[in-house]
């Protein structure tokens, strides 16, 4: 897949998978309306770093996709070449953790609890989502790349030290099938 389409793509898949998580269904559940002022300035100082940290997180991984991977995060138009590098040398999934980094950031900001229901439960799904999907998929279309990079990437709580292939190379262009 040429950048190009890859990031046209990316892009769209970015308004449509995350703007719905971390922004439409907030905002749905809470209008993004203050029910009872968070008692503390901290308490939104805390969320709006989280908010902005997770957006970071969020971009440079969709951008590490379309460069890195030649591809997009979207299961219908998938990655040419496993995406281990940036963030993805510390944690499996860093895309999840911002969103859910965004969401919680926003139950900071607002006072909102049913924001942090909501990230739980968005966790637990996506949780559920990489484990029966994601992993399997995974799996099966960069075999022994994507078992080494699993053994030593821990999936939701990132590593100290940034993970290094034992080839030194970034990736390989996955397997076709046939």
């Amino acid at each position: 897949m040429r950048k190009g389409i890859a990031a046209v793509e990316s892009l769209f898949f970015l308004v449509l998978a995350p703007g719905t998580t971390a922004a439409l269904i907030p905002w749905l559940l809470t209008g993004w309306d203050e029910r009872v002022p968070p008692p503390y300035l901290a308490f939104r100082v805390a969320g709006i770093a989280l908010i902005l940290v997770g957006a970071a997180v969020l971009l440079e991984a969709f951008a590490r996709f379309v460069g890195e991977g030649r591809g997009t995060p979207a299961p219908v138009a998938p990655t040419q070449r496993l995406v281990i590098g940036g963030l993805y040398r510390y944690v499996r999934n860093p895309m999840y953790l911002a969103v859910a980094a965004t969401i919680v950031g926003q139950t900071l900001f607002l006072g909102r609890c049913e924001l942090l229901a909501y990230a739980a439960v968005f966790l637990a799904t996506t949780a559920a989502f990489v484990r029966l999907y994601e992993e399997p998929t995974l799996r099966e279309q960069y075999g022994a790349e994507y078992e080494a990079y699993r053994s030593a990437v821990p999936g939701w709580w990132p590593r100290l030290r940034p993970w290094v292939p034992p080839d030194g190379k970034k990736s390989t262009p996955r397997r076709e099938h046939t």
